[in-house]
C-alpha cells in the first residue's frame, strides 16, 4: 500500500520540480549548476548533521 503524503510534503515537491523545470528552461549548463549545487548542500548538510550528532552523545 502506497505511504499517503502530506499536503505540505507535495507542495514542496510541486515547488522543487517547478525550480528543476526552470533551470532546464535556461538551458543544460544552469540545469547542470542547479544538480552540482544541489550535491553539494545534501553532502555538506550530511556532514553537518553528522558532528552534531556526534556532539550531542
Amino acid at each position: 500500500m502506497a505511504r499517503r503524503t502530506s499536503l505540505r510534503s507535495q507542495l514542496y515537491r510541486a515547488a522543487r520540480d517547478l525550480g528543476h523545470l526552470h533551470a532546464a528552461g535556461k538551458g543544460s549548463a544552469s540545469y547542470g549548476r542547479r544538480m552540482v549545487r544541489r550535491k553539494r548542500y545534501t553532502k555538506t548538510n550530511g556532514m553537518l548533521v553528522k558532528a552534531l550528532r556526534s556532539l550531542l552523545r
